[in-house]
C-alpha cells in the first residue's frame, strides 16, 4: 500500500514537473512565438532605378533573412545574411544588378524569408516568408505643351494647354519657381490639359514647368515657353497719423483677438496689419485655391468691371510702407483694385458662378468669393451688405453685395480682387476685353485646332 501512495506521489510530481516546464517553456521570452514583421516600402510600381526600402523587425532578434528575386525565367539572390549578432531590426535597400535593368517583364515578385533567435518550433525559430508583386514600368511619362499664353507679366496671368501620356500616371501639375504647385484640369480630349499660371507681384521672376510623375517614380519635366514682363509696381511711403491710428485702429483693435490686452497703439497696427491680414488672407487662399478636375472644353468670360461708373481710388500691387514721426513700423502689399462710385453701390458680377464664401473676413470686412471656373476667383471687400450666401450660384449681371466701409475700409468703396489658384493677381487683365481675347479665348481656340488635327 505504501509503495502504491510513492508511485502515485511519483506520477504526480512527474507530471506537475511536466507541467511546470510547458508552462516555462510556453511564457518564456526564448520560446516566443511571434514570426518576423516585413515591410516593403512600395505602391505596387517599380521603374528599377531607386531602390526599395526593405524593414524586418522581431522583438525576439533576427537571426537570418534571404531577399529573392523572382521572373519569369530565374530566381536570383539579392540579399541574404547569417547574423551572428542577432538585430531587433534589419532595413535593407533592395536593387538590381545592372544586367537586370534590360528585363522584358512586366511583373516580378520579391520574397523574404525572415528567421529569428527564438528557440520555438524544435528550436528552428520563427520563420517568415512574404511575397511581394511589383509591376515593372521604365517609361517616363510623356508632355508636350500644346500652346500657352506668348508672354506673363508680373502680377499678371498666362494660360497653358499641354498633352501629358502616362498608363500610371500619379500626379500631374504644373511647379514655379517659387514651389507653387498649379493644378492643370482635364482638356476637351482625353490626355489633355488647361492651366492659369500666376506670377505673385511679390516675386521678381518667374518660371513654370509641367510636372508628370507616375507610379513607379518616373518622372518628366516640361518648360512652359513664356516672355517675360516685369511689370514696375508702385512703393508707397505712408505715414500713419494720430488720427487715424486713435480712430480706425483703435475701433479695429477692440475687435480682433489678436489685439485683446496689447498695449500701445503702434504695436496694435503692426499686429492689425501684419498678423491679421495674414489670417484673413489665409482663408481667402484656402477658398480660392480648388480646382475641379472634371473636363472643360472651352473658358469665356465677360470682362470684369462690378461696379458702374466707378473712379480708381488704389491700385493692384501697391507696396505700401508705414512710418510714424520717421520710424518704420511696418508693411503690406495692396491685393487688389479700389473702385469707388457712391455710397452703398451695387456690385454686379459680369460673369456668373459659385458663390463659395460669403462672410465677414476680418480687415476685408463683409466679403463674397466666387468661383468662375479654371482656378479663377474674384472677391469683394468692405461691403456694407451681402446679397448672395455660400452654396449658391449666381448668374452674370446679378447683384452681390453693395460697397461700403467694413473691415479696414476708410470711407466706401469696392475692394476688387481677382485670384488664380490662390494667388492674386491684376483685376485690370480681367477687364481687358483686347487681353482676354489674345491670352485665353485665343490660346483655347488654337489650340483645339491643333488638337483635332492630331
Amino acid at each position: 500500500m505504501r509503495n502504491k501512495n510513492k508511485s502515485s506521489f511519483g506520477i504526480l510530481l512527474l507530471l506537475g514537473l511536466i507541467i511546470v516546464g510547458v508552462v516555462y517553456v510556453y511564457n518564456s521570452a526564448m520560446f516566443e512565438r511571434e514570426k518576423p514583421v516585413i515591410t516593403l516600402d512600395t505602391n505596387g510600381y517599380w521603374n528599377l532605378k531607386k531602390p526599395l526600402k526593405l524593414s524586418i523587425k522581431d522583438n525576439g532578434g533576427i537571426k537570418s533573412y534571404r531577399v529573392v528575386l523572382k521572373t519569369s525565367n530565374e530566381n536570383m539572390d539579392l540579399q541574404a545574411d547569417k547574423l551572428m549578432i542577432p538585430q531587433n531590426s534589419v532595413n535593407l535597400n533592395i536593387s538590381l544588378p545592372r544586367s537586370s535593368y534590360g528585363m522584358k517583364d512586366k511583373v516580378i515578385y520579391i520574397v523574404v524569408e525572415a528567421t529569428d533567435t527564438s528557440k520555438w518550433n524544435f528550436m528552428k525559430g520563427n520563420t517568415s516568408v512574404k511575397k511581394f508583386k511589383l509591376i515593372i514600368d521604365k517609361k517616363r511619362p510623356k508632355v508636350s505643351i500644346v500652346t500657352n499664353s506668348y508672354k506673363i507679366q508680373r502680377g499678371g496671368t498666362a494660360l497653358v494647354i499641354f498633352k501629358a501620356e502616362d498608363e500610371n500616371l500619379k500626379d500631374l501639375y504644373i511647379l514655379s519657381n517659387h514651389q507653387k504647385h498649379f493644378k492643370a484640369q482635364p482638356f476637351y480630349k482625353e490626355g489633355y490639359y488647361i492651366a492659369l499660371l500666376a506670377w505673385p507681384v511679390q516675386d521678381n521672376s518667374f518660371k513654370a514647368t509641367v510636372v508628370a510623375k507616375d507610379l513607379a517614380g518616373n518622372v518628366v519635366r516640361s518648360y512652359v515657353p513664356l516672355y517675360l514682363k516685369n511689370r514696375q509696381y508702385r512703393t508707397s511711403n505712408i505715414v500713419l497719423s494720430d488720427r487715424f491710428l486713435k480712430g480706425k485702429i483703435t475701433d479695429l483693435a477692440e475687435e480682433f483677438p489678436e489685439t485683446q490686452g496689447v498695449d500701445g497703439i503702434l504695436k496694435q497696427f503692426k499686429i492689425i496689419n501684419e498678423d491679421v491680414r495674414a489670417k484673413n488672407e489665409k482663408l481667402i487662399h484656402e477658398y480660392t485655391s480648388k480646382v475641379p478636375q472634371e473636363m472643360i472644353s472651352d473658358f469665356r468670360l465677360k470682362k470684369m468691371y462690378p461696379l458702374k461708373n466707378a473712379q480708381v481710388v488704389a491700385h493692384f500691387g501697391d507696396h505700401r510702407k508705414y512710418y510714424y514721426n520717421g520710424k518704420f513700423i511696418s508693411e503690406a502689399y495692396h491685393l487688389g483694385l479700389d473702385l469707388a462710385s457712391h455710397a452703398m453701390a451695387k456690385i454686379k458680377t459680369q460673369n456668373g458662378g459659385d458663390v463659395v464664401f460669403a462672410d465677414y473676413n476680418g480687415l476685408y470686412g463683409n466679403m463674397p468669393i466666387i468661383y468662375h471656373g479654371l482656378g479663377l476667383y474674384t472677391i469683394y471687400g468692405h461691403c456694407s451688405s451681402l446679397d448672395v450666401s455660400a452654396g449658391e450660384h449666381v448668374d452674370d449681371g446679378a447683384n452681390v453685395a453693395n460697397t461700403g466701409k467694413s473691415g479696414y475700409a476708410m470711407g466706401d468703396h469696392l475692394h476688387f480682387g481677382v485670384l488664380v489658384q490662390g494667388i492674386e493677381v491684376r483685376p485690370q487683365e480681367w477687364m481687358d476685353r483686347t487681353w482676354m481675347r489674345t491670352n485665353i479665348s485665343d490660346i483655347i481656340k488654337s489650340a483645339k485646332k491643333s488638337i483635332d488635327r492630331e
